[in-house]
């Protein structure tokens, strides 16, 4: 059996036969004209057949470029993906470290500050002692000048005279009153051992 796009002989042979049931006989040119174009349109049929093969095994190649061009961007994809990730996690990092960077400097310049502050009032605390030194080097030099002034050699002697009668006197004073804390004590010691002092006694020691 031969066919072509829905024609064959046998449909040829079956149409002849009904033909001729129906008390027809075909006429042979009618048959060569009729089996001429037949064949020109399975000609016709076999080349538009090729070409959509053709067209079907160039399709089949497009097809499987597209699908390995398709494969290959996805494997392109899931890379540019994974370095997208790669750098959005250094991103982040980079902004963890950038605001730690700033928090530092905040704190360095922070601590800088409270330095500046504490220099420059020790500058003001030094520069106050110094004044005061000076204050009172310069109360001490008028105090030497008056001092050396009241001192000087010729009065000496006299000075000397005076400080040793002011030290006999409290010599003296200072002998009075160890006596009498003496005698307060012998008075303390005869009231213990039940002694009663005389008026004139207690009178000597109130006075």
């Amino acid at each position: 059996m031969s066919s072509s796009a829905g024609f064959s002989l046998d449909d040829i042979l079956m149409k002849l036969s009904l033909k001729q049931e129906n008390g027809k006989e075909p006429k042979v040119e009618d048959l060569v004209v009729k089996l001429r174009r037949l064949q020109q349109a399975k000609r016709t049929l076999e080349e538009e057949l090729w070409e959509v093969q053709k067209i079907k095994g160039v399709l089949e190649q497009e097809e499987e470029a597209l699908c390995s061009e398709a494969f290959q961007l996805d494997v392109v994809l899931k890379e540019k993906q994974e370095a997208h990730r790669v750098l959005q996690f250094k991103c982040e990092e980079l902004d963890q470290e950038s605001q730690r960077k700033q928090e530092q400097n905040k704190q360095k310049e922070e601590l800088v500050e409270q330095y500046r502050y504490r220099i420059q009032e020790a500058t003001l605390k030094h520069r106050k002692t110094r004044m005061k030194f000076e204050n009172q080097l310069q109360q001490l030099m008028v105090q030497h000048k008056s001092l050396f002034s009241m001192f000087t050699p010729q009065r000496l002697p006299a000075e000397i005279i005076t400080a040793e009668n002011a030290t006999a006197q409290l010599l003296k004073a200072e002998k009075h009153r160890m006596e009498q804390l003496a005698q307060q004590q012998e008075e303390l010691s005869d009231i213990y051992n039940g002694a009663v002092p005389r008026d004139n006694e207690l009178l000597t020691t109130a006075v």
